[in-house]
């Protein structure tokens, strides 16, 4: 086949535009959203004093492994190893790849690494490779996308980002409750109310023990943790076939049957029924301490909140909106011993990761939006192009209008004057500055209140006074 008639083929092919499932693209509008509630929790962050760091968006997929259950491990993104088809070793790759379709294993001859699935194990390895660069007690935020190959629906994406500040190298039940409150400080910036629930993995532990469970406290969290999502009933038949005995689950009864009245009445009924259990009465005693330093203003104590990633050791949080239905849109927390698998152990931390894509959700639903387009990240000022001389001194104009931190733009092409205006409406640019060769040789521009139809007569120096 010539040149020619390859080119003529390949000239006329296109591809439908399309995303992968659980994926996004954001507007211009939806980025300055987004903006806002990211803004509103950097800020808070570095008010309680912590640093931004980054991690590589790729892990080692041994990093990931195993530090998030049986079934978080299922939803990690495994990234196929590059140049595969030149490996010598395609016999062994091909039963690699049987193997694994048939035990659900992992062929390092095929992948090697994965997207990270949270910020919190890709932190603990961080902590270990910079241990002697960072200040211990540890307080780093991270904002990064992460990926889950799950099931998309609403409120659940497949690619997304979290928001998570964590504090490590201390056992303070101060960073708990410094926690609660930059949550409570969060969504009150936001406009949002939300219940903040809170649980120990100790009093977890310690209701397996009571219950004679104690070698199926990952069975038993893991189910509890879906009361929400699946249901009292649902819940019992998944403790059944995880081989709990039917004594273990009659005697789980008074926490299917408890009701949340109050966090007083909760801990003295977890006092009560963990009185036998060392480490449920430390659980229960843990998250007293961390009430008494925050309150419990927005707080309940749901002994059912279990959380399922398998690293937790401590206290745990959940926030849910009142406002909307949707699932948790933060949670987190302490974790003893996560950098012990990477070789340093001892080291105690405690986090709590935003979900910036629930919130907004939860946003859009409750109409949380200010109306138009937030100044900061949108154009304010918006120079009219009358033609080539109007628009060189525009240009300069526009300049001094930036140098003063007002967002400003010159129209690019001389075309009619409604098509102009049409494009400053469409954007929701509040100003327009028309400047003609008269204005320009008075020194007088004409300002335009977009909203009002105002129109002013000012020099350069008193639209800059205005718009600041």
């Amino acid at each position: 086949m010539s040149c020619d008639k390859l080119s003529l083929q390949t000239k006329h092919y296109t591809v439908k535009p399309s995303l992968p499932k659980g994926t996004r693209d954001f507007t211009p509008v939806e980025m300055t959203r987004r903006n806002r509630i990211l803004d509103s929790i950097q800020k808070v962050f570095r008010l309680h004093g912590y640093s931004q760091i980054e991690t590589p968006a790729m892990e080692n997929l041994t990093t990931l492994t195993g530090k998030y259950g049986d079934e978080g491990d299922q939803l990690l993104y495994k990234v196929l190893n590059s140049r595969i088809h030149e490996s010598g070793k395609k016999n062994e790759m091909l039963d690699d790849f049987k193997r694994a379709l048939e035990k659900n294993t992992n062929s390092e001859l095929l992948t090697e690494r994965a997207l990270r699935y949270d910020l919190t194990v890709p932190f603990a390895r961080f902590v270990v490779m910079h241990q002697n660069e960072i200040q211990f007690p540890f307080k780093r935020y991270q904002i990064q996308p992460v990926w889950r190959a799950d099931r998309p629906q609403k409120g659940r994406y497949r690619e997304f980002v979290q928001c998570d500040a964590d504090v490590i190298g201390s056992t303070s039940l101060l960073n708990e409750a410094e926690l609660v409150e930059m949550t409570r400080a969060v969504f009150s910036s936001l406009g949002l109310a939300v219940t903040i629930k809170i649980n120990n993995r100790k009093i977890l532990a310690g209701l397996a023990d009571t219950v004679g469970a104690k070698d199926k406290l990952i069975d038993l969290t893991v189910a509890m943790d879906k009361i929400d999502k699946i249901g009292h009933e649902q819940v019992v038949a998944e403790l059944v076939a995880k081989g709990l005995s039917n004594d273990s689950i009659e005697r789980l009864k008074p926490v299917f049957d408890f009701k949340f009245e109050s966090v007083d009445k909760t801990l003295e009924f977890l006092s009560k029924l963990l009185e036998n259990s060392e480490i449920g009465t430390k659980g229960v005693m843990e998250v007293q301490q961390v009430l008494n330093h925050c309150g419990t203003e927005n707080i309940e104590l749901d002994i059912t909140l279990a959380r399922g990633l398998n690293y937790y050791t401590g206290a745990i949080f959940e926030v849910k909106s009142n406002e909307a239905q949707i699932g948790s849109i933060a949670g987190g927390g302490r974790y003893d011993d996560l950098t012990g698998v990477f070789g340093l152990s001892g080291v105690s931390g405690v986090g709590i990761s935003f979900g910036i894509d629930r919130i907004y959700d939860v946003m859009e639903e409750c109409h949380k939006w200010d109306d138009g387009l937030n100044s900061k990240d949108s154009t304010r000022v918006l120079f009219v192009n009358f033609g080539e001389a109007e628009s060189s001194y525009c240009m300069k104009a526009a300049r001094k209008l930036r140098e003063s931190g007002i967002n400003s733009e010159v129209y690019p092409d001389t075309v009619k004057m409604k098509k102009q205006m049409s494009y400053a409406d469409d954007k929701q640019i509040p100003y327009v500055v028309l400047a003609g060769s008269e204005e320009i040789a008075t020194g007088q521009l004409t300002l335009r209140n977009m909203v009002t139809g105002e129109q002013q007569k000012l020099n350069l120096e008193e639209i800059i006074k205005q718009m600041q």
